[in-house]
C-alpha cells in the first residue's frame, strides 16, 4: 500500500458496557461514587503527609507516592469513562489512548512500592539506628512505564480502530496495528508478568523474614505486623489496574494507620478552629 493512500487511524472507538439506558444510569452513579470517594481518600493521604513534619519518613513518602500513583491512573481512565456514559459513539484520540495507556503501566508501579514498603518494614526493625542513611526518596517508578510506551509508539495504525473496551487496554491496542504484533505482546507481557511475579516473591520473603524476627515481641506487635502484612500480600496478588485498587489503598495502607489517623484528626481540628475564628 503506497503511503499516500494510507488513511492513518487518529481516534479509536470504544464499545464500553451495555448500552441499555437502564444499566448505563446504574453504572454511572457506581462508578462516580468509586471516582469521587478514591480522589478524596488519596488527596487526603497526599495533604497529610505533605504538611505534617512528623510523616517525613520513607514510609509515609512511599505511601504519598502510593495516592499520588492511584490518583493519576484513576484520573486518565475513570472521567472519561463517566463521559461516555452520556454518549452513544464513544471514541478517543490517539493521544488520549496513549496517555491512558502510560498510566495503565504507571499503575502497575503499584507492586513496586509495595515491596519497596516491605523493605522499608524490615529496615526499621532489623537495623533502625542505619533507617534514615538506608531508606531515601529516590524511587523510579516511570522507567517501567516509559519502556512499555516506547514499544507501542511506532506501530501504525491505519485499518481497525474498534477496542471492545471502555478503556485503552493495552493487550487490544497492538492488535489494531497494520503489521505483525505477536513477539511485541509476548515481549510487552513477559515483562510486565516476570516483573510482578520477581517483586511478589520478594514482598512474600521480606515479610517472612520480619514476621521470624517479631516471633520475640509481644502478641499485639505480632497481631499488627501480621496484618499489615497480610493486607500488602492480597494487594500484591490482586492487583488488577481496575477502578477499585486506588479506591481501596487509601482505607488498607493509610486510614489504619494510627499516626496517620492520629495527623488527620490534628488537621481536621486546625481547620474548624481556623473558622470559628474567622466568624
Amino acid at each position: 500500500m503506497e503511503p499516500q493512500n494510507t488513511t492513518w487511524v487518529s481516534e479509536f472507538v470504544l464499545l464500553g458496557f451495555s448500552q441499555a439506558p437502564e444499566i448505563q444510569k446504574s453504572l454511572l452513579l457506581v462508578f462516580l461514587f468509586v471516582y469521587v470517594t478514591s480522589v478524596v481518600g488519596n488527596l487526603l493521604i497526599m495533604v497529610t503527609v505533605t504538611f505534617d513534619p512528623k510523616l517525613v519518613m520513607a514510609m509515609y513518602f512511599l505511601l504519598q507516592n502510593l495516592a499520588v500513583i492511584d490518583l493519576c491512573y484513576l484520573t486518565a481512565t475513570c472521567p472519561k469513562m463517566l463521559v461516555d456514559f452520556f454518549h452513544e459513539t464513544k471514541t478517543i484520540s490517539y493521544q488520549g489512548c496513549m496517555t491512558q495507556i502510560f498510566f495503565h503501566f504507571l499503575g502497575g508501579g503499584t507492586v513496586f512500592f509495595l515491596s519497596v514498603m516491605a523493605y522499608d518494614h524490615y529496615i526499621a526493625i532489623s537495623q533502625p539506628l542505619h533507617y534514615v542513611t538506608i531508606m531515601n526518596t529516590r524511587l523510579w517508578d516511570f522507567t517501567h512505564s516509559i519502556i512499555q510506551l516506547v514499544l507501542l509508539l511506532p506501530l501504525p495504525y491505519c485499518g481497525p480502530n474498534v477496542l471492545d473496551n471502555f478503556y485503552c487496554d493495552v493487550l487490544q491496542v497492538p492488535r489494531l496495528a497494520c503489521m505483525e504484533t505477536s513477539l511485541l505482546e509476548f515481549l510487552m507481557i513477559s515483562n510486565s508478568g516476570m516483573l510482578v511475579l520477581i517483586w511478589f516473591l520478594f514482598l512474600l520473603i521480606s515479610y517472612t523474614v520480619i514476621l521470624v524476627m517479631l516471633r520475640a515481641h509481644s502478641g499485639q506487635a505480632r497481631r499488627k505486623a501480621a496484618s499489615t502484612c497480610i493486607t500488602h500480600i492480597i494487594m500484591a496478588v490482586s492487583i488488577s489496574y481496575t477502578v477499585l485498587t486506588p479506591m481501596l489503598n487509601p482505607m488498607i495502607y493509610t486510614l489504619r494507620n494510627q499516626e496517620m489517623q492520629v495527623t488527620m484528626k490534628r488537621l481536621a481540628k486546625c481547620l474548624v478552629i481556623s473558622r470559628k475564628d474567622e466568624h
